[in-house]
């Protein structure tokens, strides 16, 4: 039975009992409190006084009046007590831990469709583009979604690793089907070396390390930004599972099980009195409050800084862009790489052959190889917002559990005769403690000793996400992107404006212009029926020959599909 249905049916029974006395003295029946004990503790139980007698036995609940109660029925109390706490608890925190986890789960969802949808662009971006690589991309182009997945939800791979591996492959691909195609020497060493000759030759220029720096700068917040969710429920978890301590559970048992004792069915503990009881049992709670409101804060710095190159959602689904870009720069250089290549690893056989075909022609629908158009209003940006508006209602949540119990649950209302532990008075006069350990040395209710180990541990887990969160927030300028030997990259963001947001400019006075389409996929341009580009100081021709479409066609296609990677050598 949890705490809200016990104090529903202890409305129902109190109503019943207003016929009753509501003071000690003249007590002369036990009816009400032998009702009330037995739905508490379910069942009859034997023993219980039919009339309030001397009661010398009594531990906590001691009186010079007649009582209701046994040693058995407040023992039964004594338990009910703790019990009581523990349900509060759980009572309180329930709806935010049902927001966090939620979140949580949903966060993570989203991400597993934003990861298959990007895997979806690329492998359509192959299939109607590079129709010919298509097949042979499709394990390289799973993989590195598979790795992109595996970073994100917690597994220690490397982002550098597998956007290099990814290249390495994609050049290979490239070398055989557009720059020398109809290579018959396959054997895994002239491969390998193809592909490792992909870090010499540079085929893609810095496409590979504007991708390690999107991924980067996208991957690593979202990925702390979940396991810091994940921490708060495991924080809320933990405090709704501490055991109270007994000197908590005799507080509690004085508190709401006393009056019983005495016949007082209605009676309800003055304020200041059920403040030093609550501020007492959650002393150790209330410690976590100054590092939940710094977790929920760096939450929200976190979640502001993830937008542009920092969105994940923004950096995932134009992937393909960058890699369509990656092909065309290869493409175009296709001699001089082909020269380059075979010094570092010989000159290939070359045959005729015919590549297979793309697997996904014809069925692409069928196997979700469909770009659906975004809803602006459901992108993930605007559901961490939503979610981080609702979590700044909890910022105080810890320091001000004990307060709200009291206030909005447990006491008696202003002005009214309340219990103080003892008897029915106008107020209560003993000094009102504050929250926390410290506060605790005064309350006249609750002795508060030492530290909880377990809400040290949860604390200093707190800290450590905290450190996490903060160093990937709040402004663009504090993200720093520090690789390793693999690609010799080590980026320090300017904050301000880069070649991802296509206003960058390189050291020789070059601007790169970056045309952005997230929703629109080309058409199949085959890239061998490109003959000749033109390159003049003023303009520049392209002269476009093939089959199976007009010449026009092919060129607006072409142009659209490659403006980003075009307009550098047509200027």
């Amino acid at each position: 039975m949890d705490a809200q249905t016990w104090r529903a049916g202890c409305c129902c029974l109190l109503l019943l009992a207003l016929v009753g006395s509501t003071r000690s003295e003249g007590v002369q029946s036990c009816e009400e409190v032998r009702k009330l004990f037995q739905w508490r503790l379910v069942g009859a139980v034997k023993g219980l006084p039919d009339s309030p007698r001397a009661g010398p036995d009594l531990q906590v609940c001691t009186s010079k009046k007649p009582t209701c109660c046994t040693r058995k029925m407040e023992e039964r109390y004594q338990t009910a007590a703790h019990q009581d706490m523990q349900e509060v608890l759980q009572s309180s925190s329930s709806t935010l831990k049902l927001l966090i986890s939620r979140n949580a789960a949903a966060f993570q969802e989203t991400l597993e469709t934003l990861i298959r949808q990007a895997e979806n662009y690329t492998s359509i971006l192959f299939c109607n583009t590079y129709r010919n690589m298509a097949l042979e991309a499709t394990a390289s182009v799973q993989e590195f979604f598979t790795d992109v997945g595996l970073y994100l939800f917690g597994t220690d791979v490397n982002p550098e690793e597998f956007v290099n591996r990814f290249f390495d492959s994609l050049f290979l691909l490239v070398y055989n089907h557009l720059i020398s195609p109809g290579v018959t020497d396959s054997s895994l060493e002239y491969s390998e070396c193809i592909r490792m000759a992909r870090r010499n030759v540079s085929p893609f220029g810095n496409i590979p390390q504007r991708v390690l720096a999107q991924m980067g700068r996208s991957l690593l917040p979202s990925r702390t930004f979940l396991q810091a969710l994940n921490l708060g429920i495991e924080v809320i978890n933990t405090t709704d599972h501490l055991q109270p301590s007994g000197g908590c559970s005799r507080a509690v048992l004085r508190m709401q099980y006393c009056p019983l004792c005495q016949g007082l069915t209605l009676s309800r503990p003055c304020l200041g009195y059920c403040l030093n009881v609550a501020r007492g049992c959650l002393a150790h709670t209330a410690e976590l409050s100054p590092h939940w409101h710094a977790y929920t804060r760096s939450l929200e710095e976190l979640s502001d800084a993830m937008h542009g190159t920092y969105d994940i959602e923004h950096v995932l689904l134009n992937f393909h862009w960058l890699v369509n870009e990656a092909v065309m720069q290869a493409h175009l250089d296709g001699q001089t790489l082909s020269e380059q290549v075979s010094k570092i690893c010989g000159r290939p056989i070359r045959a005729a052959t015919q590549s297979p075909r793309c697997s996904f022609e014809g069925s692409k629908e069928k196997h979700g190889m469909k770009i659906s158009p975004r809803n602006s209003e459901e992108t993930l940006a605007n559901r961490r917002k939503e979610f981080i508006n609702s979590l700044r209602l909890y910022r105080t949540f810890y320091g001000g559990l004990a307060d709200t119990l009291c206030v909005n649950e447990l006491a008696a209302a202003d002005g009214l005769p309340c219990w103080n532990g003892e008897d029915i008075v106008k107020s209560y006069t003993q000094r009102v403690v504050g929250n926390g350990i410290k506060a605790q040395s005064g309350n006249p209710e609750v002795k508060v000793k030492g530290t909880d180990p377990v809400i040290n541990q949860i604390i200093d887990k707190l800290k450590h996400v905290i450190q996490l969160l903060q160093g990937r927030s709040p402004k663009p300028n504090k993200w720093e992107l520090q690789m390793g030997s693999g690609g010799g990259m080590a980026e320090q963001v300017s904050g301000e404006c880069d070649d991802e947001d296509g206003c960058g400019g390189s050291g020789s006075g070059e601007v790169k212009r970056t045309l952005k389409i997230t929703d629109w996929m080309p058409e199949e341009v085959n890239l061998s029926d490109v003959k000749q580009i033109h390159r003049t100081s003023g303009s520049s021709t392209l002269d476009i020959t093939g089959s199976g479409c007009s010449a026009a066609t092919n060129f607006m296609a072409f142009m659209l599909m490659g403006a980003v990677m075009l307009l550098p050598w047509l200027w």
